[in-house]
């Protein structure tokens, strides 16, 4: 069963070289072929794996030095299925989506490579391996957001690898403080490491420094600024597994983090929940003023990533206690994950056959579509946290967790219940904005009424494959939420060993008045919210209301603060300390010139030879000359002075001094060329 780690993360290598080659030879139905191929076998190969591999694990040494390590458990088995499901309803869905594009064997490619990645990150054991395989995805998964290579796509895909980029040197100083402070990286060994550790405050740096590196994938603020530019110019499949998976790959690191190193630590955990609130809230309301179908969806998926950090920064607030936020912070991944998967598909077909996303253009689109309305539906409701969907279940569970939080900790009550509120309202918010989308889409008409003729005559705007894709994937949310005791417990089950919660949870009654409650008040908010916005976010045009865009542009981080700080004011100031730096050390050796080394005037300057040789060969010359006189022997004409002479051997032997430093300055270096190589053979291919 170990072989299967390997086919699980090779198998859609093969997948990519089959599609791009296919492509390359202009055989588009064995190219498309071959991607549905490799997509369905991945997800049955993990299905298999997950049923009888549990517990497996795969040690590959000499791979960069520490080896790479894998291991199945619940959790990781629940993900790797979800991640080989999604991938395998996107590939299906992009058949059809991309049958007019070009260069899709790249776009194959990359879609089997960063599966390939993404399973490595939910399979990996260490955060060694961890980190290699959440580094190539990030940077395979940078050609989604480039491929049509429009200028917007262009600028959001650098905006997208910049933040991939500082996320992920930022976490390998993390890792490296980790592995200085803690002497291991295996996450089943790092929290007895973290228990009789006594560096604390190096501890948090790490922490802090890793949750910036997986927090910028995962899409939390401050680092968010990707999420809202990168899905309006990414191909819908491609922007439901950047919303669905690859921020939960973020997340999962968060958890390996959060879970092995500072397992019921407060302090961490307020850190995370006080995240998980700014995320939570601003991506709620940069989700209410957009007319922008997949903006508002990215928008949604930031507000959604900061209700799950809500649930980890519960576990450390409520210590060994935090059963419900565990089980809660695991079931909304998986429901945000799914939920998506049907919301940005169904996007997909609104791009596929209209190539617009602003609401007032789509208006109507959906009305007459029963199939789209009524998958559409579903995931708006579970998003929404309607009771009988899945993200009643995990909404409930949060929030009841917030709820025991403000029972036990009598010093925090105070900020908890202010939180509850902001929960409860950004719930309502994502109701009101759903609701918007939903209005816009499927039940008003166009302000076109030619347009809307032409909408409402669309009979075949997908064909039998998308129809699976989206419907197949919609029918496993109500399963999820209408009997949560036998399906949604059973995934919570199996996944919260991975957080160290063992013990057995008595069940929820989820539907119970006290439940529900929490669930009513952000129903109302959102009925209530939408009413209002809705007046705010329409103006009138020609007699008909039509959605205005009230996206607030002075909010983006990027343009207010990262780009003007990073371009502007960091050049300059460092312009400025490099300037008093040189002024410094030019005024130190005029110093030293003027003390120290003090200049001495030279009477006159030398033709050839330093003064040593001048003085003893106007010694040697003059005593040439008296043995002469005192032998009277002739003067010849021609003679070379002994002057002229000791200079010549002087410079002779300068050059040849010079030579050999030269020779022994290269010896050196050939030296030390071949001393880092050979260390680094030592430390990275050379450890068995």
């Amino acid at each position: 069963m170990e072989k299967l780690f390997l086919a699980l993360i090779f198998l859609p290598v093969a997948g990519a070289f089959a599609a791009f080659l296919a492509d390359r030879k202009r055989l588009s139905f064995i190219r498309d072929f071959s991607a549905a191929f490799f997509g369905v076998g991945e997800f049955a190969v993990m299905c298999i794996f997950a049923v009888f591999g549990m517990g497996s694990e795969l040690f590959v040494p000499e791979v960069c030095g520490m080896g790479l390590h894998f291991t199945l458990d619940g959790f990781r088995g629940v993900y790797g299925i979800i991640a080989a499901f999604m991938w395998m309803m996107t590939l299906l869905f992009s058949r059809e989506y991309l049958a007019h594009e070009n260069r899709l064997g790249r776009y194959y490619f990359f879609q089997f490579v960063t599966l390939s990645a993404t399973m490595g990150v939910f399979l990996s054991a260490d955060l060694f391996t961890t980190f290699l395989f959440f580094e190539i995805m990030s940077f395979t998964s940078y050609v989604w957001v480039a491929q049509e290579e429009t200028e917007g796509a262009i600028k959001a895909a650098a905006t997208y690898l910049a933040v991939a980029v500082i996320g992920g040197m930022t976490l390998l100083m993390g890792l490296f403080l980790l592995y200085h402070t803690l002497g291991t990286l295996e996450m089943s060994e790092m929290l007895s490491a973290a228990a009789s550790c006594g560096e604390t405050d190096t501890l948090y740096i790490a922490g802090i420094c890793t949750l910036v590196g997986f927090g910028a994938k995962a899409g939390a603020f401050p680092l968010h600024i990707w999420l809202p530019k990168a899905h309006p110019v990414a191909p819908a499949p491609a922007s439901a597994l950047l919303s669905g998976i690859l921020t939960k790959a973020g997340i999962f690191g968060v958890l390996a983090v959060s879970g092995n190193i500072f397992l019921h630590d407060g302090a961490w955990g307020f850190l995370i929940f006080g995240l998980g609130l700014f995320t939570m809230f601003g991506g709620a309301l940069l989700a209410v003023f957009s007319v922008d179908l997949k903006r508002t969806l990215a928008c949604s998926s930031m507000s959604q990533i900061g209700f799950i950090l809500i649930g980890i920064g519960m576990q450390g607030i409520l210590g060994e206690e935090n059963a419900l936020a565990v089980r809660g912070t695991l079931l909304h991944m998986v429901n945000h994950s799914l939920i998506k998967l049907v919301l940005f598909l169904i996007a997909g077909v609104v791009v596929m056959n209209l190539h617009k996303l602003n609401l007032n253009e789509i208006r109507g689109f959906g009305r007459k579509k029963p199939l789209l309305k009524i998958c559409f539906l579903t995931g708006a409701l579970g998003i929404a946290g309607i009771p009988f969907l899945n993200g009643y279940v995990s909404k409930t569970l949060l929030h009841e967790s917030i709820v025991e939080g403000i029972a036990l900790s009598a010093e925090l009550s105070g900020f908890l219940k202010m939180s509850e509120w902001i929960f409860l309202i950004s719930g309502g918010m994502t109701l009101a904005y759903m609701t918007k989308l939903y209005v816009a889409v499927f039940v008003e008409k166009n302000m076109d009424a030619k347009e809307q003729e032409r909408f409402d005559g669309m009979k075949r705007y997908m064909n039998p494959v998308s129809a699976f894709a989206i419907a197949g994937s919609a029918a496993v949310l109500p399963v999820l939420g209408a009997v949560p005791n036998l399906t949604s417990d059973g995934i919570a089950d199996l996944g919260q060993g991975f957080l160290h919660l063992d013990k057995n949870v008595h069940p929820v009654s989820y539907f119970s008045l006290t439940n529900l409650k929490g669930g009513l008040i952000s129903i109302v908010i959102g009925i209530a919210l939408y009413l209002g916005i809705r007046k705010l976010l329409m103006r009138k045009q020609d007699g008909r209301r039509i959605y205005r865009d009230c996206w607030p542009r002075w909010w983006d981080l990027e343009e207010l603060l990262y780009r003007p700080l990073l371009l502007k004011v960091f050049p300059f100031i460092a312009g400025v300390f490099c300037r008093i730096l040189d002024s410094f050390v030019d005024g130190v050796i005029l110093a030293l010139r003027k003390t120290v080394y003090r200049d001495r005037k030279i009477p006159h300057e030398l033709a050839e030879g330093s003064e040593f040789t001048h003085l003893l060969g106007m010694a040697m010359d003059f005593l040439r000359h008296v043995k002469r006189k005192v032998l009277r022997q002739p003067e010849p004409d021609r003679e070379v002075s002994y002057e002229h002479r000791l200079a010549m051997w002087r410079e002779k032997f300068v050059e040849t001094n010079a030579i050999i430093q030269r020779s022994l300055s290269f010896g050196l270096l050939m030296f030390y060329v071949g001393l880092v190589f050979t260390l680094i053979y030592l430390l990275y291919l050379g450890r068995g």
